[in-house]
C-alpha cells in the first residue's frame, strides 16, 4: 500500500502507532497549520496547557505511564521554554517527541529577519541536539517520512526524547510513495557468543555468592520488563531493591521486595544489606549520587553485574551486543540455584504504618502527614512527588502496583508534580493522582491546575506550605529562601473549579482527606501549614551531608 500522507498526517499517524493519544502544548503562528491538522485527525487529542514548560512536563509524565509522550509548540519562544523539561526527560530516560513549528523553508531565503529568531534558523535545533537522542528538520517532503521514522525509532530504542522541527510550509506537503507500514518494536542486536559467555560468567558469580541482591532500575519500567524481573526473582529467590528513580518498579507489597536503596540517606538495614552483598545484580539501573545519599560510592565493582539497554559489565569485563531484555531472559532460563526467599522481619521498620489516629487540635508535622498518607493510598492511586521533602518524605510510602509513583529523582527540577499529574491521569484515567508538592515548587507551575479543571481531571494536591525553600533553608538559610505567601485555599475561585482546604492540625488533615477522597468531580487542594524548620528524617540525613559541602 502506497502513502497518501502529508508530512503532518504522517507525524500524527506515527505518533498514534507509538501509543500516543494526547499531545500537549500551546499554539503559535508557526505551528497553527499543524494544530489544525491535529484537530481534524481524530487520532490525537490536543491538551492546551497554560505554559509550554508545563506541556513538556505533562508529556514526560504521560510517557512514564503510557510509554511515549508528545508535545507541540511554536518556534523558539515556545521551543526554548521546554528545554529544561526536555533535559529532564533525557536524564531520566523518558521518550518524548518534541514537535516545534518553524518558519517556512521559502521564508528563510526571502526574509532573513523573521520574528522569534535568536541567532540563525538552526539555533533551536542545535540546542536540542544536546538534550535529545535524535533530531531532524523536515525541510524535504521526499525524506520526511524516513526522518520521522528514524527519530521516533531512536526514542523507543533509547527511551529518550527526540526533536522534530516542522517548517510551516511543509505541513501539507504530500509524501511520495512511502509504505504506510512500519514496525516500531525495538529488536535488540544480540551477539550469541557474547551472550553465552556473559550468562555463564554471571551464573557462576551468582551461584558462588552468599547474599546476592537485585537492584531493579528505571529502565525496567521504561522498557516494560517488570514481568520478566519478577520471573527472575521468583525463580531464584534473590531479593530485590529499587532506586529512588525506579521507586514502584515492582509492587512494594511483593515478599521479595526489601525496600529502596538510598545510600546514606536511607534506612540502615537496607543500606547494610546492599553494601555488604557479594553479588549486586544491577538491572537497568543508573546509580546516581542521590541513590548513594550524596555520599561516596560504597559499592565495589568486583561484586557487580551491571546491565543496561546500552551495555553489560560483569566485574571488570565488558560485553557488547547483549541487550537488557535478552540478558534477563537468559538469566531466567540459566542454571541459577534457587534460594529460600528472604523475609526480613524488620523490612518495613521505619516506614509509616497504616494505623493512624488523629490527635484533635495537635499541630500537624511532616512525619505525621506522611503517616496519615500511608493509609490513604489505594491500588487506584498514583503518587506524584515534587522535588524536596515532598519526594524524600514520600519515599517511605508503600506503592501497591508497578509504575504508580513518579518523581524527578535524578535531574531534580522543581515544579514537576502538578503538570505531571495532568499527563499521568490522561495516560491512565483509572488512576487518581495524589500530588505532593511544596509551596516553592507550586509557585513555579502550580497554577497549571487550571488545565486539570479544563479537562475534567481530579487530582488531590497536598501542598506542604513551610513558607519557603525548605531543603535550601537547611543547607544555608537566608531571606533568599523565603516566599511571598499565597492564599492557596482560594485557588479554586481563581481557576473556576475544585475545592480548597486550609489545614493546621492533624484532625483537619484527616477530615480533609476523607472529603477529598469522595469528591470526584474536580481537583482538591489541601494547603498544609507546617513549621518552616520541620522536615522528614530523610531530608535531615541528606542535608547534613550536603550542608558540609555548601558551608
Amino acid at each position: 500500500m502506497q502513502s497518501t500522507h502529508t508530512v503532518s498526517s504522517y507525524i500524527i499517524q506515527r505518533l498514534y502507532e507509538c501509543g500516543v493519544n494526547h499531545i500537549f502544548g500551546i499554539p503559535g503562528d508557526y505551528v497553527l497549520g499543524f494544530y489544525n491538522q491535529l484537530l481534524h485527525s481524530n487520532k490525537l487529542k490536543i491538551i492546551n496547557t497554560c505554559d509550554e514548560l508545563a506541556a513538556a512536563l505533562a508529556a514526560d509524565a504521560y510517557a512514564r505511564v503510557k510509554g511515549f509522550g508528545a508535545l507541540c509548540i511554536t518556534y523558539c519562544v515556545g521551543g526554548l521554554k521546554v528545554v529544561n523539561a526536555t533535559a529532564q526527560a533525557y536524564a531520566e530516560k523518558s521518550p518524548v517527541a518534541v514537535i516545534s513549528g518553524a518558519p517556512g523553508t521559502k521564508e528563510r531565503t526571502k526574509n532573513p529577519l523573521l520574528h522569534h529568531m535568536v541567532r540563525d534558523y538552526e539555533t533551536q535545533q542545535r540546542i536540542f541536539e544536546h538534550i535529545t537522542v535524535a533530531s531532524t528538520i523536515l525541510n524535504n517532503s521526499r525524506t520526511a517520512a524516513a526522518e520521522i521514522d528514524r527519530v521516533l525509532s531512536m526514542a523507543l530504542r533509547y527511551r529518550r526524547p527526540v526533536y522534530i522541527e516542522l517548517p510551516r510550509d511543509m505541513v501539507s506537503s504530500p509524501i511520495p510513495d512511502i509504505s504506510t507500514s512500519v514496525n516500531y518494536s525495538y529488536e535488540e542486536q544480540i551477539d550469541p557468543m557474547a551472550m553465552a559467555e556473559s550468562v555463564e560468567e554471571a551464573t557462576s558469580m551468582i551461584n558462588s555468592s552468599q547474599n546476592p541482591v537485585i537492584i531493579a532500575g528505571v529502565e525496567i519500567q521504561r522498557f516494560g520488563l517488570q514481568a520478566q524481573v519478577l520471573k527472575l526473582i521468583e525463580k531464584t529467590g534473590i531479593p530485590v531493591v529499587a532506586t529512588i528513580l525506579s521507586k514502584s518498579v515492582i509492587s512494594e507489597d511483593h515478599p521479595s521486595y526489601l525496600g529502596l536503596y538510598e545510600g546514606a540517606m536511607g534506612y540502615e538495614w537496607v543500606r547494610e544489606y546492599v553494601e555488604s552483598s557479594d553479588c549486586l545484580i544491577l538491572l537497568g539501573a543508573f546509580m546516581t549520587d542521590i541513590d548513594f545519599g550524596i555520599s561516596a560510592t560504597p559499592i565495589d565493582s568486583k561484586n557487580i553485574i551491571n546491565v543496561t539497554s546500552e551495555k553489560l559489565t560483569i566485574r571488570h569485563h565488558n560485553f557488547d551486543n547483549v541487550g537488557l531484555q535478552a540478558f534477563i531472559s537468559n538469566l531466567i532460563t540459566a542454571d541459577i540455584r534457587t534460594r529460600e526467599p528472604l523475609y526480613l522481619r524488620n523490612r518495613n521498620n521505619g516506614s509509616p504504618s497504616n494505623c493512624f489516629s488523629a490527635e484533635i487540635g495537635k499541630k500537624i508535622t511532616v512525619q505525621r502527614l506522611f503517616h496519615r498518607l500511608a493509609s490513604f493510598i489505594t491500588p487506584d492511586t498514583i503518587v506524584i512527588a515534587d522535588v524536596g521533602d515532598s519526594l524524600f518524605g514520600a519515599l517511605d510510602l508503600v506503592i501497591h502496583h508497578d509504575t504508580e509513583f513518579l518523581g524527578s529523582a535524578f535531574y531534580a527540577s522543581m515544579g514537576f508534580a502538578v503538570p505531571a499529574c495532568i499527563g499521568a491521569q490522561l495516560a491512565n484515567p483509572k488512576l487518581r493522582p495524589l500530588v505532593i508538592v511544596g509551596d516553592g515548587a507550586f509557585q513555579m507551575t502550580g497554577m497549571e491546575i487550571s488545565t486539570a479543571v479544563r479537562y475534567h481531571l481530579n487530582p488531590i494536591i497536598i501542598l506542604l506550605n513551610n513558607r519557603g525553600y525548605g531543603t535550601e533553608r537547611r543547607l544555608l538559610d537566608g531571606p533568599f529562601n523565603d516566599l511571598q505567601p499565597w492564599q492557596y485555599k482560594t485557588i479554586p475561585e481563581i481557576v473556576g473549579g475544585g475545592r480548597g482546604f486550609l489545614i493546621n492540625t492533624e484532625d483537619e488533615f484527616d477530615r480533609a482527606l476523607e472529603v477529598a477522597s469522595k469528591h470526584l468531580d474536580s481537583f482538591c487542594i489541601l494547603e498544609v501549614r507546617l513549621d518552616p524548620n520541620d522536615g522528614s528524617d530523610a531530608l535531615q540525613r541528606l542535608t547534613d551531608i550536603l550542608g558540609k559541602r555548601v558551608r
